[in-house]
């Protein structure tokens, strides 16, 4: 569903179309001009109900938020990348509900990040705080139910144009893992029983039994 509209100075004309999605589970509003910054911000922070993400050119992503399985999935990843980060690895993990702004202007929330500690502890207290100023260096895209398949590889491959060095798409729907690097032809694992990084988090596995099936004990 896409809403063409002109990008307004001040963002509450968003909000009323913005509520009157709420039982949809993504939209796209094609605006003429990107929001600034502030802007942006101020839209986010009125609708903390949805997460929004903003392309380069301007469109917004309206997304409902996660259902029961893909939360389950995205917990057991958080939690071994986190073990992974404790034991051997540094630097510092993000949630889904973490926003990065990417080199071409692009908000995005991978649904897995990771940043090296000398990158992120280089920022000012400030951007810290905020939306997060750079392209993380490792990132985990789930997709969920409600996730077409090309607009999370169109996605990925913007990741490695901004800085991204390492992504993984997991697509629990048919089982596969797609690994993501600069430069570099992307590969797919069929129904992996673990991924292995071997670069940028090298040594961080992820074990896929309880992503391919959640309810698995």
């Amino acid at each position: 569903m896409a809403t063409a509209i002109d990008a307004p100075r001040d963002t509450s004309a968003l909000d009323a179309v913005m509520r009157a999605t709420l039982p949809c589970q993504r939209m796209r509003i094609q605006l003429e001009e990107p929001l600034s910054d502030e802007a942006f911000h101020a839209l986010c922070a009125r609708n903390e109900g949805l997460s929004i993400e903003q392309d380069a050119d301007g469109t917004l992503t309206l997304m409902s938020p996660t259902g029961g399985t893909s939360g389950i999935r995205n917990f057991y990843i958080y939690r071994h990348l986190a073990d992974w980060i404790e034991d051997e690895g540094g630097g510092f993990g993000f949630d889904s509900s973490t926003m990065f702004k990417l080199s071409n202007g692009a908000y995005r929330m991978p649904d897995v990040a990771w940043v090296q500690h000398e990158r992120f502890a280089s920022l000012t207290p400030e951007e810290r705080d905020g939306f997060v100023p750079l392209s993380p260096d490792f990132l985990i895209e789930l997709r969920s139910p409600s996730d077409p398949l090309d607009v999370l590889k169109s996605k990925m491959n913007e990741y490695m144009r901004a800085g991204v060095r390492l992504g993984w798409l997991i697509d629990p729907l048919t089982e596969t893992v797609t690994i993501y690097q600069p430069d570099t032809p992307h590969t797919m694992l069929d129904r992996p029983d673990t991924v292995t990084a071997e670069t940028v988090v090298a040594g961080f596995t992820l074990p896929m039994k309880r992503i391919w099936d959640p309810l698995a004990t």
